[in-house]
């Protein structure tokens, strides 16, 4: 799995645009994280997921994007939560 999450994450990062990502499982631990991203954020990226689920019970899965600035954090769950920081 280890393996598989690395080639998930390089392949976010080959994007020239993304300047960080992040994975968590569903208790807010980080399985894995590239460029800005910080592992000490996944407890609250996870956390950020599930309170935006309770906005809309019949959506699945929405997306979260938190701008600041010319940063942008996309957030979704498919699973695990997985964040992607851009430069706009």
């Amino acid at each position: 799995m280890e393996e598989h999450v690395n080639q998930i994450l390089d392949k976010v990062m080959a994007n020239p645009a993304n300047v960080g990502c992040l994975l968590a499982n569903n208790q807010g631990l980080c399985i894995g994280a590239r460029g800005k991203a910080s592992d000490k954020s996944a407890g609250i990226i996870v956390a950020i997921s599930e309170q935006a689920a309770k906005l809309d019970p019949n959506c699945n899965a929405p997306v979260v994007s938190l701008e600041v600035g010319d940063k942008v954090c996309i957030i979704h769950k498919n699973g695990l939560t997985g964040a992607v920081y851009k430069q706009k």
